[in-house]
């Protein structure tokens, strides 16, 4: 990583934990909006059920396209955003590229359920030098701590 990776603070496993909880609960809504009630409407007017594959895949879609779209644009999801967090490009110390941002998300999936087993955790506890999640490292990006500047008290007005 350039010179910039020296002036950012990674962020902390339990920041990172944080917001991986609040995400879940962010997630609901997505998926309410997103695939239940499409899905609902769907069967109700039009008697139709989508095979097991297809609602999958729709799943898939609708989550990548929530994390691709907000890591490109910003680099923080809303829950990112929450605690302060955001994604860069190791390389850069900008946030990540499409093919970063989709490569990352598609290695997020195996990284979680290493994570929740305990394995992932103990990487980034205590075997990554930087601290990072697996997925983090083999896609290239980098978590970091990025503290909201204090806003300027507005003037009174006279």
């Amino acid at each position: 990583m350039t010179s910039n990776r020296q002036s950012v603070e990674p962020a902390s496993l339990r920041r990172r934990l944080a917001s991986m909880l609040y995400e879940s609960l962010l997630l609901i809504g997505v998926l309410f909006a997103g695939f239940l009630l499409p899905w609902t409407l769907i069967g109700m007017v039009f008697h139709y059920a989508a095979p097991g594959w297809l609602e999958w895949l729709h799943v898939a879609l609708l989550l990548g396209a929530y994390f691709v779209v907000l890591w490109r644009r910003t680099g923080q999801t809303l829950a990112m955003q929450t605690w302060q967090l955001q994604l860069v490009d190791v390389q850069t110390g900008k946030p990540p590229g499409l093919a970063r941002c989709i490569w990352r998300y598609v290695l997020a999936w195996p990284g979680i359920l290493l994570t929740l087993s305990g394995v992932g955790l103990l990487w980034s506890a205590f075997l990554d030098r930087d601290r990072q999640f697996v997925h983090d490292r083999l896609a290239g990006t980098y978590v970091v701590f990025n503290p909201r500047r204090p806003q300027e008290p507005p003037l009174p007005k006279r």
